[in-house]
């Protein structure tokens, strides 16, 4: 299938944002290069004003032309043209809206950071970096609006990053409440969501214009709408567009309000729309599968370190760690002197160089994979690491079970990452709630799910 620029942005999204926090649009400039010197083409427009910057038509045309081209080979999950062009109107709303709140708080992407963004995305779809721009023009699309598209996808990013960093904390107490409730012991689930929010600070009229449209939701998947059709048609977050997946999650990171909802459904089922906290859910159990024993290789070695210095070079470091090769093979001079003696690890050193049972990865990529070809007993040639040169003898491997201490650290990371996904989500309600943004296009102001005209709800006064 060929990659086009939506979904090499999606592969960067997801690489770049542990929950996939916003699929990546087209941004000014992305769209129609090959259009802007065609004297023909109609006036470039305003559609949105977002406090003191705007979208344009042009950009709102390249962003819904990029979601097509996804659903190239299923158009019939796509809503009415003017439904879709809102919910993607939506979605760049609040990446502006992001954007400029993270450039209010001094956070910058460097041309270094972008390009590093842009090898991973190419890498990720097996081209270079060239192929990777030639696929972008080859689409009709900008490669410096690709490149000012995956800026702002780092920026809301590190938006993200500096929200939750100081309002998501995890103690020993609730890992242990965790690990002793049934939830744990359900495994991981794959779920798709559609959401209806309400406004931060709405009043009962948005609660009712959002149950009104989460039953819609709800009867028309009974109807037979695909689920994934009904996310993007009904959904206001930020997967809606990807269908709501949120792919593969520790029970205990459902929060508990849907929690038991899930727990009684069988994988294809979908649920009732549910009331939570930020508005309403429909949620579809995808598949299930249960917790498994998790089993890891560990080593036993032993190590001496040669580090360079100010009076000792890199070279001359290799050739003392050569020398030392030497006495340990050929002259057989005991290992655990020779660290004490020579080691200039402060962590082995004392003890022979002796670095006890790890995991493979546990000291470093450069001594996993000295660790793996080595039999034991056997001492490796000198191999050059970010800290110096290292001689490396493996005494032995184990099959261990990791399962209470992984689970430890699974149970920490579900807890951060449910907390720090309600932080962010109700950061953006906030901001989206008191953020000055108008939208200009009348066709796109107030729809519904079938892009009917409707009345936009009253306000408290």
């Amino acid at each position: 299938m060929k990659q086009t620029p939506a979904l090499l942005a999606l592969a960067l999204a997801m690489a770049l944002v542990p929950q996939a926090q916003a699929q990546l649009l087209p941004s000014a400039g992305a769209g129609q290069s090959s259009q802007m010197n065609d004297p023909n083409r109609p006036l470039d427009k305003i559609v949105a004003v977002v406090e003191e910057d705007v979208i344009l038509q042009s950009e709102l045309d390249a962003a819904v032309r990029s979601v097509q081209q996804q659903y190239a080979s299923n158009p019939q999950q796509l809503p009415p043209e003017n439904v879709l062009r809102r919910q993607v109107l939506e979605r760049l709303v609040l990446t502006r809206l992001q954007v400029q709140r993270a450039q209010d708080q001094g956070i910058k992407v460097a041309d270094s950071d972008i390009d590093t963004a842009i090898n991973n995305v190419a890498q990720q779809n097996k081209m270079t970096v060239d192929q990777l721009r030639a696929a972008v023009a080859q689409d009709g699309f900008s490669y410096a609006g690709f490149r000012q598209q995956i800026s702002e996808q780092i920026t809301a990013q590190r938006l993200h990053e500096s929200v939750v960093r100081d309002s998501v904390n995890v103690t020993d107490s609730e890992v242990n409440n965790l690990l002793a409730s049934p939830t744990y012991k359900a495994g991981e689930v794959h779920l798709a969501h559609i959401q209806i929010s309400v406004p931060s600070g709405g009043g009962a009229s948005d609660i009712a214009a959002a149950q009104t449209k989460a039953e819609a939701a709800e009867a028309a998947i009974k109807g037979g709408m695909d689920f994934n059709a009904a996310a993007i048609r009904y959904s206001d977050a930020q997967d809606a567009l990807e269908g709501g997946d949120l792919g593969f999650r520790r029970m205990d990171e459902v929060p508990p309000a849907f929690a038991d909802a899930i727990a009684g459904m069988k994988p294809g089922e979908v649920s009732p729309a549910l009331r939570g906290p930020t508005g309403f859910h429909i949620l579809k159990l995808v598949e299930q599968r249960a917790p498994q024993k998790q089993m890891v290789t560990e080593y036993h070695a032993r190590q001496i370190l040669i580090k360079p210095s100010e009076i000792v070079t890199m070279a001359q470091a290799e050739a003392k760690a050569d020398a030392i090769y030497q006495r340990l093979t050929a002259k057989k001079e005991d290992f655990a002197a020779v660290a004490k003696t020579d080691s200039k690890d402060e962590t082995t050193a004392n003890n022979g160089g002796d670095m006890g049972w790890f995991a493979q990865q546990a000291w470093g990529q450069a001594i996993a994979t000295q660790i793996t070809t080595l039999k034991d007993n056997e001492v490796s040639k000198p191999f050059q690491t970010d800290a110096g040169w290292i001689v490396l003898q493996r005494l032995g491997s184990r099959d261990a079970d990791r399962t209470d201490q992984m689970a430890r650290d699974q149970a920490r990371q579900a807890i951060g990452n449910r907390k720090a996904d309600q932080a962010y989500d109700d950061y953006l309600r906030e901001l989206r709630s008191t953020s000055y943004v108008e939208i200009v296009d009348p066709a796109l102001k107030d729809i519904d799910a079938n892009g009917n005209a409707v009345a936009p709800p009253k306000t408290n006064s």
